[in-house]
């Protein structure tokens, strides 16, 4: 008995998945329909397609804001997957007609055809480190927005420290805790944009605390303490670096490596 495989792509959205599917021979690839992205959804639509005993799957779909739960969620159903760098999908010239049909149509016959780039999936906990560093670099960009905006507040008011203190020292500081406001309006604003900014530092400190603890005793440890004993590589870098790296045996070279970092030029 013959097994047959079937390529499956898969269109995610945060409400439903497309499906479409790319038979082993050479016919052109069939739309499934559309189903709830939940996993009932997608186990149902497994066990349908697995109805015939001499039948493979392959699955992909596309790299996006889903994350890789979907992935898992197939894992687990002993399903093989591949999720797929959108930026590396071959595009037909003037092609401008883009839905989840064509996508998911589009995306099983590539992937038939072994024209698609995978990339790699890190395991959860890679993944919850790399969450950890991504919010704290959100909160240092919302540290420097609500720093501009009390600046710009400042400068409306033609308000600066007469002794000429550099913004955010501890002597600006103190400056700004002699400041008064006839004005309620003007008091309240001028309040809260300073409670914003130390409610953000606050929140910085603890990711932090949680980044050092990762590097001390966390999965990831061995490789940001290894990546610490570099010339200019501290904690906040290492543990910044190891959650991108994720896992330095993935790249099949130092030029890899070094690709995938930017540090090396490309053809153009």
């Amino acid at each position: 008995m013959s097994i047959t495989t079937k390529y499956i792509g898969l269109d995610v959205s945060k409400a439903k998945i497309a499906v479409a599917i790319a038979d082993e021979d050479r016919q052109e690839a069939r739309y499934w329909g559309a189903i709830a992205h939940t996993k009932e959804a997608v186990r149902k639509l497994i066990q349908q397609l697995l109805k015939k005993e001499d039948v493979t799957l392959e699955v992909c779909y596309e790299a996006g804001p889903t994350g890789y739960v979907l992935y898992r969620w197939l894992l687990e159903m002993n399903i093989s997957c591949a999720i797929v760098a959108p930026s590396l999908i071959p595009q037909r010239p003037g092609d401008r007609i883009k839905t989840d049909k064509r996508d998911a149509l589009r995306l099983a016959q590539l992937f038939r055809a072994g024209e698609l780039t995978s990339v790699y999936v890190p395991t959860p906990e890679d993944e919850a480190l790399r969450d950890l560093v991504r919010a704290r670099e959100d909160a240092k960009e919302d540290l420097n927005r609500h720093k501009q905006r009390l600046g710009k507040f400042l400068l409306r008011n033609q308000l600066s420290d007469p002794k000429g203190s550099k913004p955010w020292t501890y002597a600006n500081e103190e400056w700004l805790d002699t400041l008064k406001f006839t004005n309620e309006c003007q008091r309240l604003a001028f309040q809260e944009y300073r409670h914003a900014i130390w409610e953000t530092k606050e929140r910085i400190k603890r990711y932090e605390k949680e980044m050092e603890q990762q590097a001390e005793v966390g999965v990831q440890a061995p490789l940001l303490q290894a990546l610490q004993a570099l010339r200019g590589v501290a904690m906040i870098t290492s543990v910044t670096l190891g959650s991108e790296i994720m896992s330095i045996t993935r790249f099949r070279s130092p030029t890899a490596f070094m690709s995938y970092c930017g540090l090396v030029p490309s053809e153009f």
